[in-house]
């Protein structure tokens, strides 16, 4: 299985990376972080020597960018599996107040990260009739929270976008998956102060992607949402 996992230098994103290594194949990672991406990079190799990793550091917050690495996916001559959008950025703040600016920051790196990269990657998926796309939205995406302000907005926009992509390929074979989950523990929350085991672990979301992506091709999960035990923070 040949896998593309963007935002993968730490977090959910170094988890799926995880998970999906242990099966072997080829998988392509990109983060906005050189340095984190190769530390993700080399330390993913040394435990899991099975998979071939090929890792290129991008700001898919840019246009420009997130076509670059689809043509960089592309010219390596691979169909592609599994794509998961999962590049991300959070700002506080409030629709009202936030500064100027804050709502183009969020559309380009929650949305269009995932726009432009999916679309540069879709023309060979559709081709084949095959391949199934997971974009990490948020629970955000479902219920407007105080300070989400135009965090929550890309984030239903993404939601959004999953649902028309996911009846636009249907017809091709192709599945579509949006994620919905609640506070994970992650580098964002470690100086925040909230209680860690109130919290999930990256690898809870990494296991449902990795069990619904096993799925007969007949089979779609169409969305999940998983939240904290004891409800949102």
């Amino acid at each position: 299985m040949n896998i593309v996992i963007t935002g993968a230098s730490r977090g959910l994103g170094k988890a799926m990376a995880e998970r999906f290594a242990v099966d072997g194949g080829k998988m392509y990672i990109s983060s906005r972080s050189e340095t984190g991406l190769y530390h993700a990079l080399q330390d993913l190799q040394t435990r899991f020597p099975q998979t071939d990793f090929r890792a290129k550091p991008f700001d898919l917050s840019l246009k420009k960018n997130a076509q670059a690495l689809a043509r960089w996916v592309l010219d390596f001559g691979e169909p592609v599996d599994v794509l998961i959008n999962n590049a991300g950025d959070f700002l506080p703040g409030s629709v009202h107040s936030e500064e100027d600016g804050v709502l183009e920051k969020m559309i380009e790196t929650n949305l269009y990260s995932a726009y432009f990269l999916t679309r540069g990657l879709l023309p060979h998926m559709m081709e084949r009739r095959k391949g199934h796309i997971f974009n990490i939205c948020s629970v955000a995406s479902l219920q407007a929270y105080p300070n989400g302000g135009s965090y929550g907005i890309s984030k239903f926009a993404l939601a959004g976008f999953s649902k028309n992509l996911r009846e636009e390929l249907k017809s091709y074979g192709i599945k579509v998956t949006a994620l919905y989950p609640g506070a994970v523990y992650t580098d964002s929350w470690a100086e925040s102060g909230a209680d860690r085991h109130a919290m999930m672990e990256p690898r809870d979301v990494a296991e449902l992607v990795y069990a619904a992506a096993k799925l007969s091709q007949q089979a779609n999960v169409e969305d999940i949402v998983l939240r904290p035990l004891k409800g949102d923070l």
